[in-house]
């Protein structure tokens, strides 16, 4: 929020926003699709609880942010290497 103007965005400017209740903006709104939260994957992951040892778990924590994503990138790289059928 602008202390200057009262505005409750940067370049907004409430005097000049159109009117949304006329001029056909109702039916407009209507009419648009809703579309909340994430677009959905076509192959989203699934949430499981896999038991590994401490060692595995402190060397990829020690890597910071995203350490269970390089814990997948690690197990779909060992699929790849052995054809396991």
């Amino acid at each position: 929020m602008n202390e200057n103007d009262g505005s409750t965005a940067r370049g907004f400017d409430p005097e000049t926003a159109p009117d949304l209740s006329k001029d056909g903006w109702p039916e407009k709104f209507a009419k648009a699709p809703v579309r909340r939260g994430r677009p959905r994957k076509a192959r989203p992951k699934i949430s499981t609880t896999i038991r590994l040892s401490q060692e595995v778990i402190d060397h990829f924590r020690a890597g910071g942010r995203g350490w269970q994503t390089r814990i997948d990138h690690a197990l779909r790289d060992w699929i790849k290497r052995h054809d396991v059928a």
